[in-house]
């Protein structure tokens, strides 16, 4: 508990503050920006407002949250609840916060609804699957021979597609006769990686499905594809739900460890939600979820350990040991994923401790093993995995830039929905700002917020946060106009009012009042921009180990994968000194590289055992013992970095700020 008040965190959203004790939770969600549904005004009437209490000691927060930190459920809200099936949860309407909370507000309760960029992109891919269809004619059985219809189906396999040594899976041995039945002898098998018959439908039935599932450290993202043609049926994504228990992955091998049912909790949850998506798909797509007959899933390590109900602690510290790091082929079913009962899910291969068969998916998908140049690969995430080499050879890091990049750790991050300000232009001269929020196309300038008779010119979404891309371009934007100094402090010589002072630390006010969704100014904080310069100097640094490992000064091209990548503009990048030098036009960004690589594993047999060799090629380098790490690292937290010079970018670039006058000409509190 805080000496002024009570500790609330929201998730998924990352909000966090001091209340009142007493407050309501939905008080609190909009005295800290978080939007949740309320439609009845709080007359325990629509149930839209629901959150879940998390249970457990998160040291992430700082906080214990417990259910008994709300006030006491009472009658009207229990029936509620029951009524809707959702006994976990309270009506943050009439629940009132007694202690510290980390709270769940589910999807169907977030008045703006996450915005996950993990869309599959445009690949050419030789359509090659684990699972194959058959269709066969069954010989008749016969007194006085004995094999069985088993024996009879293995035979017309031998004949029609040349299978031999065949397993049937129990499921399909349970439907093989009634389908002889009904098909009169004629059968349509599906056979898994030419080793086991695991459906068996009567007659002649058309139809292979399967499901490529990236699960990142935030969001995670399904894409539903026919495995006879390779097309793209339906993508859905949604946020990581083990949020709740850490934003980063120390954060969760830390409630782990701290807490006796901590993997079996996060396992449970990224389970549903896998479930919850498939299903979504499926639907989207105009089928069953029992028609997905394979599912290739890519993770870092955590992830994955967690996607399996292992134990993660071991990843916590040195050396970083892996449960497995070889590809693994296992039932749906024992998992508890509800898709065909016999379906395979097939784990694809990690490199080391933290960088796990997501970046192996990303190898797979962008194969710098099959290009001349020197090449940069950059997944920027919570965990950043970096990749540098060429058909010569490969070198991989992981890099710990933590949440901020996601809006985590920002006084008013927040992550990617509607009202996050994502884009930041700052006059050079006056210091002012002219911003544009997800779901309005127009820039702030443009808003017209004294419309009340019309909507036209009125912006749709307020200011409700700053997201991750936004707060990466208003640091660039703030050196750029000279407004911060290359340490990263503000600075007070600037001639603009923008700038706000408490003592010696400032601030730098983006969103006016009203601009604002809850009538609050949104600052920039110092805070704020030492938080990017650490995650911008963890991932630079890495980037400059590999390089230094391999005697080179300069890489040819930069990938940017991950949906966080892909909204990066190449010019910031450089201005803030997250990647290393490049022609600006040689930096791309080409999306979810590791959904896309899952993909690719589905659709092609062969590219899952390439994967398996490229895990065990690739030389890991472990940035976490490299003895010059640090040096790298403080050399980087300057803008754009101390360590070397950008040349190209002299023209962009102001001159030197003045120091700082030891007198402030003005101080006035936030």
């Amino acid at each position: 508990m805080s000496e002024q008040g009570l500790q609330v965190v929201f998730m998924p959203s990352g909000r966090r503050g001091v209340v009142a004790a007493g407050t309501t939770v939905l008080e609190a969600a909009r005295q800290l920006g978080v939007g949740i549904e309320s439609i009845c005004s709080g007359r325990l009437t629509c149930g839209k407002c629901k959150v879940r209490v998390e249970n457990g000691h998160f040291a992430k927060h700082a906080i214990t949250s417990a259910a008994d930190h709300l006030t006491p459920l009472h009658h009207e809200e229990h029936e509620l609840l029951r009524a809707m099936h959702a006994e976990e949860c309270r009506l943050s309407c009439t629940a009132q916060v007694l202690g510290d909370l980390l709270l769940y507000v589910p999807e169907e309760s977030r008045a703006h609804k996450q915005i996950i960029r993990k869309a599959a992109t445009e690949r050419a891919i030789e359509i090659e699957p684990a699972v194959r269809q058959y269709y066969v004619q069954v010989a008749d059985a016969s007194l006085g021979e004995h094999r069985g219809d088993w024996g009879r189906l293995q035979d017309a396999l031998e004949q029609t597609a040349g299978l031999r040594g065949l397993t049937i899976d129990l499921h399909a041995l349970r439907n093989l006769q009634p389908a002889l039945r009904q098909g009169k002898r004629a059968l349509t098998v599906l056979v898994w990686n030419s080793r086991e018959v695991f459906e068996i439908r009567p007659g002649y039935a058309e139809g292979i499905y399967g499901l490529a599932v990236d699960i990142g450290s935030t969001t995670v993202a399904a894409y539903l594809c026919d495995l006879r043609t390779g097309e793209v049926l339906a993508t859905e994504s949604a946020m990581n739900p083990q949020i709740t228990f850490g934003e980063d992955l120390m954060s969760r091998v830390s409630y782990v460890m701290m807490n006796e049912e901590g993997t079996a909790k996060m396992h449970d949850a990224i389970l549903k939600a896998i479930n919850k998506l498939a299903g979504q798909a499926a639907h989207r797509a105009g089928l069953k979820v029992s028609d997905l007959h394979e599912l290739v899933v890519a993770g870092n390590t955590t992830m994955i350990h967690l996607f399996l109900g292992v134990d993660p602690r071991e990843l916590g510290g040195a050396p970083f040991a892996l449960a497995n790091r070889d590809a693994m082929d296992l039932k749906a079913r024992d998992l508890g994923l509800r898709l065909h009962p016999a379906a395979n899910v097939h784990v694809l291969p990690s490199e080391a401790g933290h960088v796990g068969a997501d970046n192996v998916a990303v190898l797979v998908a962008e194969e710098p093993h099959r290009q001349d140049e020197m090449v940069l690969i950059v997944d920027v995430g919570t965990n950043a995995e970096i990749v540098l080499g060429n058909r010569n050879w490969l070198m991989s890091a992981s890099s710990p830039t933590g949440p901020a990049f996601e809006g985590a750790q920002i006084s008013a991050g927040m992550r990617a929905a509607p009202g996050a300000i994502e884009r930041v232009r700052i006059d050079r001269t006056t210091g002012h700002p002219n911003f544009r929020v997800i779901g309005d196309d127009r820039w702030s300038d443009e808003w017209n917020l004294q419309a009340v008779a019309t909507l036209e010119g009125k912006p749709e979404y307020l200011a409700a946060g700053i997201c991750g891309s936004g707060i990466i371009e208003v640091v660039a934007e703030l050196f750029l106009a000279g407004l911060l100094q290359p340490d990263g402090r503000f600075n007070a010589s600037h001639p603009t009012e923008r700038l706000v002072w408490e003592g010696r630390r400032g601030a730098y006010l983006l969103a006016r009042p009203e601009q604002s969704a809850n009538g609050k100014p949104l600052y920039v904080t110092q805070d704020d921009v030492r938080n990017i310069q650490l995650a911008k100097a963890a991932l630079y640094a890495g980037a400059k180990i590999l390089m230094k490992r391999a005697g080179i000064e300069r890489v040819d091209r930069i990938t940017l994968a991950g949906a966080f990548g892909s909204y990066i503009d190449p010019l910031y990048a450089l201005v803030l000194g997250l990647i290393p030098d490049c022609d600006p036009q040689r930096i791309s960004a080409v999306g979810n590289a590791a959904g896309d690589g899952a993909r690719i594993a589905l659709l092609n047999l062969d590219k899952r055992a390439e994967a398996q060799t490229l895990a065990h090629s690739v030389r890991y380098v472990e940035t976490a013992v490299a003895q010059d790490f640090q040096d790298e690292f403080v050399g980087a937290i300057h803008l754009p970095h101390a360590s070397d010079p950008y040349p190209h970018l002299a023209d962009l670039l102001p001159p030197p700020p003045e120091p700082a006058p030891v007198e402030r000409r003005r101080t006035r509190s936030r």
